[in-house]
């Protein structure tokens, strides 16, 4: 597994190097470095065609999928504009959050375009991951015996906090954290907290499932369902099991006999359906009885930010999240939830530039993934992606499922050169 260009060495060293990275409190700051700078390159690639240097010249026109993300992400920031000139925040809110939006919302764009210009093997992808996981098992019993030793949650913040980001949790080495409603440890491994880190666990098993040598395959499963686990997260069980399966099982769409299975179980709802809805109902509520308080604050938040962004800024939001009150914890108007929070910021036209190049993408997996291997990795990838986007903000986490954006341009490049 020897990279075969700058590009490829360049994206396997810095996911081999994730955990130095994150023991420094780098990785917010790497992610959307790589970003721009291979995004210049692939720009570059694209603009010199066969003069630029044999090995990193672009392996084809840009996918019109990549295209229509690269429009979305424009509009969110003239949406974010907009939404600044409205409210009156100022030149200076203005340049800062416009500097955020580079540092997440454009990544959304960025990573693709890499992968689907440049000459980016998935083979690379897949092998760093497992990397990662062999790293994170290596380190996993400091890690899970550190709150029965007495060592401290959090061991330092770096100074690479003065670059600016969503705060110093992003930049700080954690060794584990107490959960706030029980007062038992979670672990968040090299995420700024628990239940991202269990979402980059089930990605962490998606990417490892392709790996041909089976001891890399083991480690990279090995970690993702360590990562699960530990960050005792409702969200990233929910995860490995529906993104893992669900994109092995997109073929039987194609067979008959799948089709005739569906209609005989679905004919049985008859006699069954409400037995089932009863034990969903319960399944529903012991999932949010799991985590009571964390349940009522966001659906306290999402229902502020919905109330507000209708009554307040229909087209073009608030363009910035609001302080909370006591009732939400304090915790911001417009967090911990990508689609609220992008109604509540900037507007219906935000989101809308995030739904439509991602159900288009999705659309296109799904179909590829019904009629060759290739596309299971991908859709996994963006089943997360959108389990993410329900619990969290997925713009701000942007610079750690790099690895993964870049896989879906991968893909796009390997679809249309079939």
């Amino acid at each position: 597994m020897t990279p075969q260009n700058p590009a490829e060495r360049t994206i396997y060293r810095s996911m081999v190097l994730t955990w130095p990275f994150y023991a420094v409190g780098a990785l917010y700051v790497v992610g959307p470095v790589l970003a721009w700078v291979l995004g210049a390159l692939a720009v570059l690639a694209l603009y010199l065609g066969p003069a630029f240097r044999p090995d990193l010249r672009a392996t084809g026109p840009v996918p019109v999928l990549i295209w229509a993300w690269i429009i979305g992400m424009a509009i969110l920031l003239v949406a974010l504009w907009i939404g600044h000139l409205d409210w009156g925040l100022g030149l200076k809110k203005t340049i800062k959050s416009s500097i955020g939006w580079a540092k997440g919302w454009a990544l959304l764009a960025l990573f693709p375009l890499v992968g689907a210009v440049l000459p980016i093997r998935r083979e690379v992808l897949i092998r760093g991951q497992c990397v990662i996981g062999a790293w994170t098992l290596a380190l996993a019993p400091v890690l899970l015996a550190a709150p029965y030793l007495g060592l401290p949650e959090r061991v330092f913040t770096s100074p690479l906090k003065a670059v600016g980001g969503p705060g110093p949790e992003y930049f700080s080495l954690y060794l584990f954290t107490y959960d706030p409603a029980s007062w038992t440890p979670r672990w968040q491994f090299y995420a700024p907290w628990s239940p991202f880190a269990a979402l980059l666990g089930v990605i962490m098993v998606l990417f490892a499932l392709e790996e041909k040598n089976w001891k890399w395959m083991l480690a990279g499963v090995a970690a993702g369902v360590l990562m699960i686990l530990a960050s005792k997260s409702r969200m990233g069980l929910v995860g490995l099991m529906a993104c893992t399966v669900a994109p092995r099982m997109m073929p039987l769409i194609l067979r008959g006999w799948a089709w005739h299975v569906t209609a005989g179980l679905t004919a049985s709802l008859a006699v069954t359906g409400s037995t089932l809805a009863a034990l969903a109902g319960d399944a529903v509520a012991a999932f949010k009885g799991a985590r009571a308080d964390s349940t009522r604050v966001r659906e306290t938040l999402q229902r502020i930010a919905s109330e507000r962004w209708q009554t307040e800024a229909f087209w073009f939001g608030h363009g910035t999240v609001q302080p909370g009150s006591h009732a939400v914890e304090y915790m911001p108007i417009g967090s911990h939830h990508t689609w609220y929070g992008l109604l509540f910021v900037k507007g219906a036209a935000g989101f809308a530039a995030l739904l439509i190049p991602l159900v288009w993408h999705i659309g296109f997996v799904m179909a590829d993934a019904a009629k060759h291997a290739r596309g299971r990795l991908p859709l996994g990838i963006l089943m997360t992606m959108v389990l993410l986007s329900f619990g969290e903000n997925i713009e701000i986490e942007a610079y750690m499922l790099w690895p993964g954006l870049i896989l879906l341009g991968v893909h796009l490049r390997e679809a249309e050169a079939a």
